[in-house]
């Protein structure tokens, strides 16, 4: 088809309908890899050499071997970008674990990936009226890495959607909040701006976030729990596709008024000015 994606597999470039795997590939056989997400802004990748030393470092984690350098990385993620023309797109950049000849072990080179695909954004409300949001028991067993491993992600979304709500939050047997599982989470608590310390994956918008935040209000790095969660003056959570997105409702409760509070649509507006500048290559 004229319009099909174009991805890099392996050291080739081919249409998405015809891209593949080996079924003994650990990724397949056991969710034996890991990934990072990048999106663009004005058709250039945006923080993608965060994403790309984040994806080294989660293989690294999992004792995965990455045997290319930046250089090579960031060349092929370019590459396969100016392959797949439009407006704006999603990158999916994965590590899986390479070939098994025991279906368990690995014992060969990992294989990369780059799958482009067009944008898509959320729906507007998420961003004007705010979204729901539940709390799972759980924490991730790597919680630094980004793994192929989603099994847990994808049941605690599944059961989120039929509460309606958009994420399911990670909460430990301490009642310590952690993260979200395709997000990270923040609250107002007072006049400060809290997120987690640890037991979080080391998100990139998260952390442009905090450097945008940090010269307009008071941050505090620290655990924190559910039912300060709860309590929370506001909530939002940060991602790469969803970048800033209001939470006005944890399971069954309104957070303060149940609407966006000024300070998080502050910080709403410093990310949006910051991602404007890139666009247009100020940044």
């Amino acid at each position: 088809m004229a319009d099909e994606n174009i991805y890099y597999i392996d050291g080739r470039f081919v249409p998405s309908g015809r891209a593949g795997l080996p079924v003994n590939d650990l990724a397949l056989l056991r969710g034996y890899g890991v990934f990072d997400f990048i999106r663009t802004y004005g058709g250039r990748p945006f923080l993608l050499e965060d994403h790309l030393a984040r994806l080294r470092e989660s293989a690294r984690l999992i004792r995965l071997p990455f045997p290319w350098s930046d250089r090579e990385a960031d060349g092929i993620v370019r590459r396969t970008l100016e392959r797949n023309p439009r407006v704006e797109s999603n990158i999916r950049v994965i590590v899986t674990g390479g070939p098994s000849p025991d279906f368990l072990m690995p014992a060969g080179r990992p294989r990369l990936l780059v799958l482009v695909s067009p944008l898509k954004p959320f729906p507007g409300w998420w961003y004007g009226r705010g979204v729901k949001v539940i709390t799972v028991r759980g924490r991730r067993s790597i919680p630094s890495a980004k793994t192929l491993n989603y099994l847990s992600t994808v049941v605690a979304l599944q059961e989120a959607a039929g509460r309606g709500a958009v994420e399911a939050i990670l909460v430990d047997r301490g009642g310590i909040v952690r993260e979200g599982q395709t997000a990270t989470v923040f609250a107002w608590m007072k006049d400060r701006l809290v997120t987690n310390r640890e037991g979080v994956l080391p998100g990139v918008t998260r952390a442009l976030v905090l450097r945008l935040a940090e010269s307009e209000f008071p941050v505090e790095i620290r655990d924190f729990t559910r039912d300060e969660l709860l309590g929370a003056d506001e909530v939002f959570m940060t991602a790469t596709n969803k970048e800033v997105v209001p939470i006005v409702r944890i399971d069954e409760t309104p957070v303060a008024a149940g609407l966006p509070g000024a300070r998080t649509k502050k910080i709403m507006k410093l990310f949006r000015d910051y991602t404007a500048r890139f666009a247009a290559g100020a940044q």
